[in-house]
């Protein structure tokens, strides 16, 4: 009788352990093998954050913004080994509410998935540029915009609570639209951003012809009015918020530049005319701009890198390919591996 109670307690204990076993399988990404700093979710606005079904120990966490009056979405994976540096990730011109496209169209998880670094890629802000607009992006048929102020005066501080990321270790990469912020918002926080990456970004938003190209590009893309971001045309927060004049800010960062030539290449081949027709366009432009601002941050003294590829149109291609050409410059001068 001994002898089956006590095959019952060691059957019952085994039961407990499998449950508990299974318990921690289920807390865990399936794409897992993660360390202990990735494996599990952190608190959110909502009550705690959920996995993305993109896997790589993406999180999807609402960070409510008081300035926006609402819950910011934000994808995040967490450094690796619980290391402190953070790298935020800027999206494009048509930047959707469901997902940042670093995730979406190139993944930017899987190809830090063993970096000791935060991935930090904010969902939304269409035709924003990441600014703190002045009016309603649509006169009050939108939500406000207040993106500089979420990105440095809001998200480190919830960054630095639920995953550990210093507010002042951090390296920003923008994509189009997300290269013209990052490099606005590192000159204007360098206390913030160490670093800055810019992939086909528009580096000189006042010269002439600029400003005429990106109201046409805004209003289609979700109709959206220009003036009401900084105001009128000669507002002095329009020559602010142009990388080319106040590029001073970067006197002390690490600098990475990227433009293609317009010129197709093997990889185009795929894309519809149209569409070759456009990326052709916005990706010159794009180079020209880049090393007008090149030009003058090298008589400026800045340290900046460079890189211009003989071919290349404005589209993921070209981004994911500079997304992975400078993981390794990231890493090291983050010191994240």
């Amino acid at each position: 009788m001994n002898a089956i109670h006590s095959m019952r307690r060691t059957l019952l204990a085994l039961v407990m352990a499998l449950a508990a076993a299974m318990t921690l399988m289920v807390a865990t990404p399936d794409n897992a093998q993660a360390a202990d700093n990735r494996g599990w979710l952190r608190r959110d606005a909502t009550g705690h954050c959920t996995w993305d079904p993109v896997k790589y120990w993406v999180q999807r966490c609402d960070v409510y913004s008081p300035s926006m009056k609402r819950n910011i979405p934000v994808q995040i994976v967490p450094a690796a080994r619980g290391g402190n540096a953070g790298l935020y990730l800027l999206d494009g011109l048509r930047a959707t509410e469901r997902t940042n496209a670093w995730v979406k169209d190139v993944n930017a998880a899987a190809v830090y998935k063993n970096s000791n670094i935060t991935l930090v890629m904010p969902v939304g802000g269409e035709s924003s540029f990441y600014a703190d607009w002045q009016h309603d992006p649509k006169y009050g048929q939108g939500q406000p915009y207040k993106w500089e102020t979420f990105l440095t005066k809001e998200l480190p501080g919830y960054l630095q609570r639920n995953f550990g990321v210093s507010p002042r270790n951090n390296s920003i990469i923008g994509l189009s639209m997300g290269g013209t912020a990052a490099m606005n918002i590192a000159a204007k926080n360098p206390q913030q951003f160490r670093q800055v990456l810019s992939f086909s970004g528009y580096l000189t938003t006042t010269l002439p012809g600029m400003q005429t190209m990106l109201r046409l590009s805004m209003l289609d893309a979700g109709g959206y009015n220009l003036n009401a971001m900084y105001g009128s045309m000669i507002n002095p927060q329009r020559f602010a918020n142009d990388p080319f004049l106040n590029m001073s800010g970067l006197r002390n960062s690490d600098i990475y530049i990227s433009a293609g030539s317009g010129v197709p290449g093997p990889a185009d081949a795929k894309y519809l005319p149209q569409h070759k027709a456009a990326g052709m366009a916005l990706e010159f432009g794009s180079m020209m701009s880049t090393r007008i601002w090149e030009a003058k941050a090298r008589a400026q003294g800045l340290r900046v890198t460079s890189d211009y590829p003989a071919q290349g149109l404005h589209n993921w291609d070209q981004f994911g390919y500079q997304l992975h050409k400078t993981k390794g410059r990231v890493l090291n001068h983050m010191n994240a591996w």
